[in-house]
């Protein structure tokens, strides 16, 4: 209903323009709202007010020649237009309005929502994207959530997606070499020499058992040879052994990738040489003092960039260079990057990079999250058994299970610390989100199933006089339902997947009301139809949602105390 206004609105102001009656150039930003008080309509709107100043008119006067000129076919929906306060316009719509949505609804099935803005083009979501020197840790698991909704989302929006996780194996990581030393320390304590662990090395318990694995598979003899090819070979083993575990963890955690990308292959191939000759031809390099420096200054940045130390060794920079002109390349028109907090200072050295490369900075987004705390009995937790220093995104999936982990992951966003309270995610209870959630879904099953069971055929919609519903329970919830299309396209323009975590409880909130309020069995015949088709909406809508979050839908479910109706 808000798209429909707004279209009322879009057109008014066409109008209005093209009679002369209001003089404006750009479409200006206005908001149509649910007004919190009942007195002011069913929606509300501020653009006479942003329009004023445009207009050079008073924003009441701007009102009511906006009014003049809505569409003749808002006439069959609009039961009263009035002004309030300095200009609001606000719509009483006629009864029976929100039974249109129930049927948009139920004919569009599990499209609706959806929409076409992507119109086809290409994003490249690089995500996650850990070094290959340890297990997922909860962090990683956020940042995996928030790439994998953006990619969900930006897929129902109509964009034609691409999920890419980027290896950081270069030919010059420290921390690569660090982990294989460890794993060969390891290796010569199990054989029986003391262990003499690197200074900057990995002490959590995988690591001992990588070097085992190497041990039974390859024999006692893997650490013999030149030293320097020991060390490669132990990194290749232990690179491929962390990177199988990080792929089963992430498809249990319902995240796939379209590529695993290795930073080895930029090198390799001769992509960071080429990458740096497009920039030279650019004019966006310089040499100082044997470096070849890029000009990032000159494009937004804190500081000058090197690409390439005095000893010929190119820096992290020029492999972010080759990459990000490898994405362009690959035909991808926009790209987003989710990084951890840390990443602050990266946004805009690749922003610079982007437009020294030649193309708009605006297309390459960076989204960073914060950290997450768990808490366990109100303690933070902090270590963790098998690897030292942090706690495996495993860990808390074996203790709560993929569907908390994914909601609760989402429950803020992504630019705010995250608490999670590993006993609440486990409680079957109205307190825990998840469930809240989940069981809305399933008591909605739970009725359509009681309906069958007690000779009510589930009604054709058809058939079915939805404008009856028209109580202000069926009215709030139907309003939710009709805001999710707007929702899910707030939530891929504001790169904010956290919104539809926020709509899910909202909606499964409205249903629990209207289900308290509004009874739906037993009722008059052409009523209990109508309500049993909002509560079908209702059980699309929220799947829908728990689809896109990748949270499962389910049909039964627990619940502490006995339903009224059902068992009525």
């Amino acid at each position: 209903m808000k798209q429909t206004i707004t279209h009322w609105l879009e057109s008014a102001l066409y109008s209005a323009r093209e009679s002369g009656d209001l003089n404006w150039e750009t479409m200006p930003e206005f908001e149509v709202e649910a007004p919190r008080q009942k007195e002011f309509g069913d929606y509300g709107t501020n653009l006479a007010l942003t329009l004023a100043k445009q207009a050079r008119a008073n924003p009441r006067q701007v009102a009511e020649t906006l009014i003049r000129h809505l569409p003749a076919e808002s006439e069959s929906w609009r039961e009263k237009v009035e002004i309030a306060g300095a200009g609001f316009i606000n719509f009483t719509l006629k009864a029976g309005w929100a039974g249109e949505i129930v049927k948009t609804i139920l004919q569009a099935g599990i499209q609706y929502g959806q929409g076409s803005s992507g119109q086809n083009r290409r994003v490249l979501i690089e995500f996650v994207s850990a070094n290959p020197t340890g297990p997922l840790s909860v962090g990683h698991g956020r940042n995996g959530i928030l790439g994998d909704m953006m990619a969900r989302i930006l897929t129902a929006l109509g964009w034609q997606v691409y999920r890419e996780f980027y290896i950081n194996d270069g030919e010059n990581s420290t921390q690569i070499r660090n982990f294989a030393l460890s794993i060969l320390a390891q290796f010569k304590h199990l054989k029986g020499e003391p262990l003499q662990m690197p200074e900057e090395g990995y002490f959590g318990d995988y690591v001992m058992e990588i070097a085992q694995w190497i041990r039974d598979t390859q024999g006692d003899s893997a650490d013999e040879g030149d030293p320097e090819e020991v060390t490669r070979r132990f990194e290749e083993w232990g690179k491929q052994l962390m990177l199988e575990e990080q792929e089963r963890d992430l498809k249990e955690f319902r995240i796939e990738f379209d590529n695993w990308f290795s930073e080895q292959t930029l090198h390799a191939s001769g992509a960071v040489e080429r990458s740096l000759e497009v920039l030279k031809e650019k004019g966006a390099t310089y040499e100082h003092e044997g470096a070849l420096w890029l000009r990032s200054t000159a494009y937004g940045d804190d500081k000058d960039r090197v690409l390439v130390r005095a000893n010929g060794r190119p820096t992290y920079v020029a492999a972010d260079v080759a990459y990000h002109l490898d994405k362009y390349l690959r035909g991808n028109e926009i790209l987003i990057d989710v990084l951890g907090a840390d990443h602050h200072g990266y946004i805009k050295r690749m922003k610079a990079v982007v437009e020294a490369l030649g193309y708009e900075p605006d297309s390459l987004t960076i989204m960073l999250y914060q950290l997450v705390r768990l808490f366990r009995e109100g303690q933070m937790v902090r270590m963790s058994k098998r690897a030292g220093n942090i706690i495996t995104l495993r860990e808390v999936m074996d203790e709560v299970g993929v569907d908390a982990t994914r909601f609760f992951f989402l429950l803020r966003s992504h630019d705010s610390l995250l608490d999670f309270d590993l006993d609440l995610a486990k409680q079957q209870s109205d307190k825990n989100p998840v469930y809240y959630v989940q069981y809305a879904h399933a008591r909605i099953c739970s009725i359509l199933r009681q309906a069958v069971e007690r000779g009510f055929a589930l009604p054709a919609l058809e058939t079915t006089d939805t404008h009856l519903l028209q109580h202000e329970a069926e009215i709030q919830l139907i309003k939710l339902l009709g805001d999710f299309p707007e929702e899910l396209a707030l939530a891929g323009e504001q790169r904010a997947p956290h919104r539809l975590t926020i709509y899910a409880q909202n909606t499964a909130r409205a249903f629990h009301s209207f289900y308290a309020e509004c009874r739906v069995l037993g009722v008059e015949p052409a009523l209990m139809n109508a309500r049993l088709c909002l509560t079908q909406a209702t059980r699309q809508v929220l799947k829908n949602t728990l689809d896109l979050m990748g949270v499962t839908a389910p049909e039964e479910m627990e619940r502490r105390e006995a339903d009224e109706e059902l068992s009525s």
